[in-house]
């Protein structure tokens, strides 16, 4: 027995519960049709004109729908007599490589075939103009030799830094469509100077490049889209500035503000930039961000297929698995440290050889007297909060929040004969 083994083999697991969080499930039904009469309103459709070449950025997150939301897009395009191609608008995501992103969109289901339109992937760039500052402002050079540009995106809080406007269209034009070299160029100085330099990028970006109008999304705290803006360019910053606060608001949480070990399943890049959402978490990469549940050690398990080896995040988690290690793309998840300038959530944790054992060294180090009062709780990952498991220590507290429900009867984690969690 390794000496690892030894030292964790008495630590107990707590018993677990499910239980279902009841968050404002306020959703749209039917999001081609909302989409499609967006799309006709003025300053959107009718700003492309026959015979256009229009590029159509879409991102590498993981939100919802956005095959569809694509395809309703381009199928419009097309409508208009334009001829729609697909630029990936993801910054140094995909191994920072043109092929690697466009198999990152083609994971998303935006695929050539799908879409009814080409991806026309390139690392290349053009520089347009520099802020005050210094700061170069770069594009897509695909991009750049469009007629017409449209961006989809989903608006919601960054994970890095506290703003007017964080993570949504804006953020999309000035770091997605930069490439690598935009986004390296946006995060040079800090997260500190985001805030700023992220509106500022995009605004010069507007202004020089044929962008005519965005699809702003916003989605409740069970990942489904409740809000669908087309915002013609320069109607942009003003209305995502709003549109961020309702993101806020409906942001999905752990109802359970203190936590002795959290832990999560999968992490990714098609979850959260930051691989997990640390506005969930608690565990923020910079000090220019703040919020969510006091969590004592946190436990990641695995990675997504979808985030293809980038492990950015799982440094800033204590424990992690030599599953997860042995799926990591080391050269994708330092370039991700190296273009956003914030290096600690590349590292990698502290790593067990399995599920078990990951969880029982969260329980060891909790900083906790009683290792049977372990305040455990275990999610799948950021994006789905609706049912999550807590240990049976947090019963009382959950019985007493008005907006939680009880699932089940305590019971043990199964584990197989690797170790790993029986899912």
């Amino acid at each position: 027995m390794s000496i690892l083994r030894k030292v964790l083999k008495d630590i107990p697991i707590p018993q677990m519960v499910k239980i279902r969080q009841k968050f404002d499930g306020t959703k749209i039904d039917n999001l081609t049709g909302v989409l499609q009469e967006e799309l006709r309103k003025p300053g959107a459709i009718d700003r492309i004109q026959a015979g256009q070449q229009v590029a159509v950025a879409v991102g590498s997150r993981g939100v919802a729908n956005i095959d569809l939301f694509t395809k309703v897009t381009i199928d419009a395009i097309k409508q208009a007599g334009a001829h729609p191609f697909i630029v990936p608008c993801m910054g140094s995501h995909g191994g920072a490589t043109a092929e690697g992103q466009k198999e990152v969109l083609e994971h998303l289901g935006v695929t050539e075939e799908a879409m009814g339109a080409p991806i026309r992937s390139s690392m290349e760039v053009v520089k347009i103009d520099e802020l005050s500052n210094g700061l170069p402002v770069y594009v897509d050079q695909i991009a750049s030799t469009a007629d017409a540009i449209v961006v989809i995106n989903r608006v919601k809080p960054h994970t890095a830094f506290r703003g007017r406007i964080e993570s949504g269209i804006m953020k999309m034009i000035a770091i997605g469509l930069g490439k690598q070299k935009g986004a390296e160029a946006c995060h040079q100085l800090g997260f500190k100077y985001m805030a700023e330099n992220v509106p500022a990028m995009a605004k010069i970006m507007i202004e020089k490049l044929p962008i005519v109008f965005g699809v702003a999304l916003v989605e409740n705290a069970y990942d489904q889209t409740c809000r669908i803006e087309v915002l013609p360019a320069e109607q942009i910053e003003a209305r995502e500035e709003q549109l961020l606060v309702e993101a806020k608001a409906r942001l999905p949480k752990i109802l359970l503000e203190q936590i002795d070990v959290l832990v999560i399943d999968y992490i990714g890049k098609n979850i959260s930039g930051d691989g997990m959402d640390p506005n969930v978490t608690g565990r923020y990469p910079t000090p220019y961000a703040h919020g969510g549940p006091e969590v004592s050690k946190m436990v990641v398990l695995d990675l997504t297929p979808e985030t293809k080896g980038n492990a950015n995040g799982v440094g800033t988690a204590d424990f992690t698995t030599q599953r997860l290690v042995d799926q990591m793309d080391l050269h994708a998840t330092v370039v991700n440290g190296l273009t956003s300038t914030v290096c600690a959530p590349t590292k990698i944790a502290s790593t067990l050889d399995n599920d078990f054992y990951a969880i029982k060294a969260g329980v060891k180090t909790c900083n906790i007297l009683d290792y049977t009062k372990c305040k455990l709780v275990r999610i799948q990952d950021t994006l789905h909060l609706g049912e999550i498991e807590i240990s049976v220590n947090l019963l009382e507290e959950a019985k007493r929040h008005p907006d939680i429900e009880i699932l089940s009867e305590p019971y043990d984690f199964q584990f197989d004969s690797e170790g790993n969690l029986v899912k």
